[in-house]
């Protein structure tokens, strides 16, 4: 194994859209392997002392990335450790590159059907509300989907690992993770 496989199965970045289960699955997956858990959003709610939607509202996406850039840039220094992304984390280009090189990236993968299902009742998204914070049309928000899951999709898919996740219950896709994570581990 170089030093690099062996430093990067040290930090395990679950990525996908959100509403895919990072949140849920991470901290079973850590416990599973026997590492931390850092949920990005969480921690940067917790330090901000806001919700992510009031971040988002009060000082727009760009101040929220770079408060995420500078958490996982903080974090990815950290060893054994499950860490639960944003949905558009992997959008920033210096992330993502940071993302790749210091861990294996996990991409929870869902089909836009399936999110829309899971989404269209939240409100705790920034991304799934108009400007003034209000709930999105089921057609509008389809679209908002269709749209973001297009521009990411890309991105997601150049993960180490890709797992569906549609209708899989959790168990299952936290030990099909483990399974494939084992190629790293040798």
């Amino acid at each position: 194994m170089t030093d690099e496989q062996s430093s990067r199965k040290d930090r395990i970045y679950l990525t996908g859209f959100m509403g895919s289960g990072k949140s849920t699955i991470g901290p079973i997956l850590a416990n599973t392997v026997g590492y931390d858990f850092v949920d990005v959003d969480r921690t940067i709610e917790s330090r901000e002392g806001k919700t992510v939607n009031e971040i988002f509202q009060e000082h727009g996406e760009k101040y929220f990335r770079k408060l995420e850039r500078d958490i996982i840039n903080e974090i990815s220094a950290r060893r054994g450790i499950v860490i639960s992304l944003g949905g558009g984390t992997v959008t920033d280009p210096e992330i993502f590159h940071l993302i790749t090189s210091t861990g294996i990236m996990v991409y929870l993968k869902v089909t836009p059907e399936q999110l829309f299902r899971r989404l269209h009742h939240r409100t705790d998204r920034p991304l799934l509300s108009d400007a003034e914070g209000n709930r999105l049309s089921e057609e509008v928000l389809r679209d908002r989907i269709r749209v973001l899951y297009e521009t990411r999709e890309p991105l997601y898919a150049r993960a180490d690992i890709v797992i569906p996740t549609d209708d899989v219950r959790i168990g299952l896709t936290v030990d099909t993770i483990v399974k494939r994570l084992h190629q790293f581990f040798r």
